[in-house]
C-alpha cells in the first residue's frame, strides 16, 4: 500500500511550479520529511528522482531539517546514478557544504567522516559522464572544500585543466570562475 508521500509523489512532474508545490506540501507537514530523504537514497523507488527534486526545493527554505539525517545521506550519495537524481543532489551537497563552513549556530554541521563522503562524491560527479549542472555543482562544492582541505585545490584544477576543452560552454564558464579564485 503506497504511503501519503508515494500517492503525492505519483503526481508530480517536471514543472518548476509542480515541484514547488510538492516541496511546500513537505514543508507544511514535517513529518514526511524522513520518508522523503529515504525515498532519494532508494534507487529502485519510481519516485526517486521526484523526491530528489523536491528535497532540493525544501533544502532551500528548511536546510537543517537535513542534520538528524546526515549520515544516512552524506554515507548514500555513491548509491546515485540516475541523472534526474544526480543534479539536484549536487546542489544540496553545495548547501550543506556552504552552511558547514559559515560556522554560526543556525548552520549544519558535518562530521569528517560526512565531508569525505561529499568530497569523494563531488569528484566521482565531476570526473564520471553526468550532465554539466552537476558537475558545476560539484565544482564548486569542491572549491569551498578546498579553502579546509589543502590537497583539494591542485587535484581540482588538474581535472578542470584535463577536461576543459571536451565540454560545454557553461560548464567553462564555471571552470573558469573557479580557476581564476584557486589561483
Amino acid at each position: 500500500m503506497p504511503s501519503e508521500l508515494q500517492k503525492k509523489l505519483d503526481y508530480v512532474n517536471a514543472y518548476r511550479e509542480n515541484r514547488l508545490i510538492a516541496a511546500q506540501d513537505i514543508l507544511e507537514n514535517p513529518s514526511l520529511f524522513g520518508e522523503l530523504v529515504s525515498i532519494c537514497f532508494t534507487p529502485s523507488d519510481k519516485n526517486n528522482h521526484k523526491a530528489c527534486w523536491i528535497l532540493e526545493f525544501v533544502s532551500y527554505e528548511e536546510l537543517l531539517w537535513l542534520q538528524p539525517h546526515l549520515d544516512f545521506f552524506c554515507s548514500n550519495l555513491k548509491v546515485l546514478k540516475d541523472e534526474s537524481s544526480l543534479r539536484p543532489i549536487a546542489k544540496v551537497v553545495q548547501l550543506l557544504i556552504k552552511s558547514h563552513y559559515k560556522k554560526n549556530e543556525n548552520c549544519i554541521k558535518l562530521s569528517e567522516e560526512n565531508l569525505q563522503d561529499c568530497i569523494e562524491a563531488s569528484f566521482d560527479w565531476l570526473i564520471t559522464d553526468v550532465k554539466v549542472a552537476t558537475k558545476a555543482y560539484s565544482i564548486r562544492t569542491l572549491y569551498i572544500l578546498g579553502n579546509h582541505y589543502d590537497w583539494i585545490h591542485p587535484e581540482l584544477k588538474v581535472i578542470i585543466d584535463k577536461d576543459y576543452a571536451d565540454h560545454s560552454a557553461a560548464y567553462k564558464a564555471v571552470a573558469k570562475e573557479v580557476l581564476k579564485k584557486i589561483k
